[in-house]
């Protein structure tokens, strides 16, 4: 198990690379909702050309291995690389991260502007906010130059304009469903399947606006609305109940799109 002190010398060797400006923890262990098993996500701040030959031997030392950065565009167009490394029998993710358009996109939040876009791992697309949120939940470990700390600033609390912004977007909801009607009458279940689930996922978004809760991914986004500090008058169950019985024909699948509009929303 990578023990603390070994994991904040890594972030200090990582920002000693050319081009890297900051190290911070992310996902479940920043958030503290990790299990023992889950892996370490480190975000890579970056300006400027990174050098990712120094980055490749640094790797292959902390894992006694070869170890190659995925370059550029690699991951998709939103995931600008990194690389998966097991260290001392614990799973570490480095993420890159572009300093310049993360701050973007930490501007976009405070404005309440998001859109969604194709990456590869996200069925729903990716978040262009997700940025500010990684910013606003991450533990730096490394931030000499205060690079994150800057970033930072008007994220905490969850910046109002976003969050009207997000409730205001449930209007999505019907209109999908509207449509997934007319999926339903030729007994097309992929296509009602891809509609009920992206409503379920638009309204649970906006629940975790309404609590003032940054979204990364879709993973875990519906069930995790059960957990959050609000009243949500039992959303999860109810979308979870609606999705894993969307039926077949096409009475079977009109039934789950009503049972899917009466779902909670805020």
């Amino acid at each position: 198990m990578l023990s603390e002190d070994r994991l904040r010398l890594m972030a200090r060797e990582l920002c000693a690379v050319g081009g890297v400006r900051a190290v911070a923890l992310g996902g479940s262990r920043a958030r503290g909702t990790h299990r023992p098993d889950s892996d370490i996500d480190l975000g890579l701040y970056f300006e400027g050309d990174v050098d990712r030959v120094a980055l490749d031997r640094l790797a292959a030392r902390w894992t006694g291995g070869p170890v190659t950065v995925a370059s550029p565009g690699a991951w998709g167009p939103w995931v600008e690389s990194g690389a998966w490394l097991v260290v001392e029998g614990t799973a570490v993710d480095w993420i890159l991260r572009d300093a310049r358009r993360v701050a973007e996109q930490c501007e976009r939040a405070r404005l309440g502007r998001f859109a969604f876009h194709t990456q590869p791992g996200h069925p729903l697309g990716f978040l262009d906010v997700s940025y500010a949120g990684e910013v606003a939940m991450g533990v730096p470990l490394c931030d000499e130059t205060a690079l994150l700390a800057g970033l930072a600033e008007g994220l905490t609390p969850y910046p109002e304009p976003l969050r009207a912004a997000m409730l205001q977007r449930l209007w999505q909801v019907d209109f999908l469903l509207d449509g997934a009607e007319k999926g339903a009458k030729g007994a097309d279940a992929a296509y009602v399947a891809l509609c009920a689930g992206t409503a379920a996922m638009i309204i649970a978004h906006a629940w975790h606006a309404l609590a003032g809760r940054w979204v990364l991914n879709e993973k875990g986004l519906v069930p995790g609305v059960s957990g959050l500090p609000i009243d949500t008058r039992g959303f999860a169950e109810a979308a979870a109940s609606v999705l894993s019985t969307l039926g077949s024909t096409p009475e079977e699948l009109h039934r789950s799109i009503a049972a899917m509009r009466a779902v909670p929303r805020p």
